[in-house]
């Protein structure tokens, strides 16, 4: 199936592809460990069924020096010993609020205290936005049908900037 529309090639998408850019931006320049931001990314884009997102975010973790086990597992980090306690309580911070319609509470309040346990309040302010942003590139992606594959690390810093 091919993409229904291109975002790309869209003067209002692209006006407010570099805002939401922007808003990347704090999060990328925040002290959540970059490898953090990519394993959340990257596993809600699972959840979502985004194949644009899988793409970019496992090649930008690649890029960055994550390893290919831990990427793998990311959909199955529950059952692997590859995850730090921290990166675990984000994993399922990720999960808990992309399914928010899964769950009556939302995120539980045991995820909420691993959060809390892990990282500091300037973290948390990143990983919730970043939960936040990157559910919000997920829906855009899939309504467009827009697809993986072609995705280059950093192909998109030029773009914004």
């Amino acid at each position: 199936m091919d993409a229904r529309f291109n975002m790309f090639d869209n003067q209002i998408a692209m006006k407010f592809f570099k805002r939401f850019a922007n808003a990347g931006m704090v999060i990328q320049q925040s002290p959540l460990p970059k490898s953090t931001q990519e394993l959340v990314s990257l596993r809600a884009s699972q959840i979502n069924g985004c194949g644009w997102c899988i793409d970019m975010h496992t090649k930008e973790a690649l890029a960055e020096g994550e390893s290919s086990v831990r990427l793998h597992l990311v959909a199955a980090w529950r059952e692997s010993t590859v995850f730090t306690e921290a990166e675990q309580a984000a994993l399922a911070l990720a999960e808990e609020g992309t399914r928010l319609a899964d769950a009556h509470e939302g995120v539980s309040d045991e995820t909420w205290a691993q959060v809390r346990k892990h990282y500091d309040d300037d973290q948390i302010a990143a990983l919730v936005s970043l939960v936040a942003l990157i559910n919000a590139a997920n829906r855009l992606a899939v309504i467009v049908h827009q697809k993986g594959g072609s995705y280059q690390p950093g192909m998109f810093a030029a773009t914004f900037d």
